[in-house]
């Protein structure tokens, strides 16, 4: 049996909120399925680079993130290039992109 889980609009947004608590700049650039789309972070740090991160489900049902370009930091243009690419194989995929100095996010769970 699953666990109940929030929908991923209420979810996101709950983020978005702790981002302004924090005077952290966070936009969603694309709103996917309400209940259950999957997540997608740009993280973008004030120099223009940007670490991506993709909401993954592993075989225990725990939320972690997986790393985009092994987890190096990309220009926006190739940050850009890789989300394009990612919401044409999936429309219900939620962008949410975060602007910080050091790149830290408001999403909790770790990150692969």
């Amino acid at each position: 049996m699953s666990e109940a889980r929030l929908p991923t609009g209420l979810w996101v947004a709950a983020h978005l909120k702790l981002c302004a608590t924090r005077g952290v700049m966070a936009t969603v650039l694309n709103r996917g399925d309400p209940d259950r789309g999957v997540v997608l972070q740009k993280l973008r740090r004030f120099d223009g680079r940007c670490a991506v991160l993709r909401q993954e489900t592993d075989f225990d049902g725990a939320t972690r993130w997986a790393a985009a370009f092994d987890g190096a930091l990309r220009d926006e243009a190739e940050a850009d290039a890789y989300i394009a690419r990612a919401q044409a194989m999936d429309p219900d995929l939620w962008v949410v992109e975060i602007e910080s100095a050091d790149g830290w996010s408001p999403f909790e769970e770790g990150i692969v």
